[in-house]
């Protein structure tokens, strides 16, 4: 701001999962190196205090065995973007989301471009648009680096690029039922490029298990690995990916106090927890709880899932050991947690 120098920031969701941090620092070196005399810095920021990365597991588990230390990363509670805009130097792309949270909705007129796969909830006119219905946003990133100047797309960022695909996509499994065309033909593209890349079974697997190894995590950490939040007048809902069986889950000692103090802590009205296990074929199973300590907020966000039609969640009640905590197995498991959002977005 002293020096009035324009900031490029480049920025996944809050959530900051893999392909939100892969995707932003991979999209902000390329701007870097492939915009003509630039007047700004290209920044990317991963969208979590620095104190939370610990928790994405997976994430530090590629950045460490690619050489990328914690110590050259910038994290949002490093950068004030809101001092920035006010200073009319920020430019803002958001990766792998395109709706920011209330609290930052000030920021939306800096939004510049959009690189995201979930289906545009509203109209971004003036803004560069690449929203397509890919299983990782890390796809999309490197359809673009591919059709920019040579050279650009380096074996590390292809390395992050490739992880990270195999990851949000299963393998490439089509009993996971995420992976697209244009997903498996990026993952071609990288290994035809760059022939030393891992081999894809030997890298899902390592990442597969850095993401599900949540060993010594609290019950607080473990909601907060991968968080969602959705807001409402009257009530904040938050939807937390969890990577243990939910049974398991459910009967962690002082489970009920974590979850109060958790709720209580952030201003919660109630929260969805959805667990995912995958068998040795890389077929998914789901689970999902709902806890509340107000039985009409529980019971609502129930009927919205049970009653769900687009899509169809077919739930069915599993024995909870906890009277404000509604248990379900989930029938129809390529709902993931990117298709549940909407859902109790627009019962909110």
């Amino acid at each position: 701001v002293r020096d009035h120098r324009e900031v490029h920031v480049v920025m996944g969701n809050e959530a900051c999962d893999l392909d939100s941090a892969v995707s932003a620092l991979a999209m902000a070196y390329f701007l870097a190196k492939s915009s003509p005399a630039p007047k700004a810095a290209f920044v990317p920021v991963l969208n979590i205090p620095r104190a939370d990365f610990a928790l994405r597991t997976e994430t530090t588990f590629l950045l460490r065995e690619q050489g990328l230390p914690a110590s050259c990363l910038i994290f949002r509670d490093e950068i004030d973007l809101g001092g920035l805009h006010g200073a009319g130097l920020l430019s803002l792309t958001l990766v792998d989301h395109h709706v920011l949270p209330g609290a930052d909705a000030a920021l939306d007129e800096a939004v510049v471009e959009i690189l995201d796969h979930r289906p545009l909830e509203r109209d971004r006119p003036g803004c560069r648009l690449t929203v397509e219905p890919v299983g990782s946003c890390a796809t999309l990133v490197t359809e673009r680096m591919a059709q920019g100047p040579p050279g650009v797309l380096d074996r590390l960022t292809a390395t992050l690029l490739h992880g990270t695909i195999l990851l949000d996509c299963v393998n490439l499994s089509p009993a996971a039922g995420k992976a697209t065309a244009r997903d498996v033909a990026c993952v071609s593209l990288l290994e035809a490029r760059f022939p030393e890349l891992p081999a894809r079974d030997a890298i899902f697997k390592a990442l597969q298990t850095a993401k599900f190894d949540v060993s010594g995590l609290t019950t607080e950490q473990m909601l907060r690995k991968d968080l969602k939040v959705l807001a409402a007048a009257e009530l904040l809902l938050a939807v937390s990916g969890i990577y243990v069986d939910l049974e398991v889950f459910l009967r962690r000692p002082g489970l009920l106090q974590d979850l109060d103090a958790f709720c209580q802590a952030h201003g919660y009205g109630a929260l969805v927890a959805m667990t995912i296990a995958y068998n040795e074929r890389n077929e998914p199973s789901r689970q999902l709880a709902v806890y509340s300590q107000s039985e009409s907020v529980r019971s609502a966000v129930c009927r919205v899932l049970e009653e769900a039609t687009t899509p169809p969640l077919l739930l069915q009640a599993l024995p909870s050991p906890l009277a404000c905590v509604g248990a379900y197995t989930q029938g129809n498991t390529l709902a993931s947690r990117k298709k549940v959002l909407p859902i109790l977005r627009a019962a909110l």
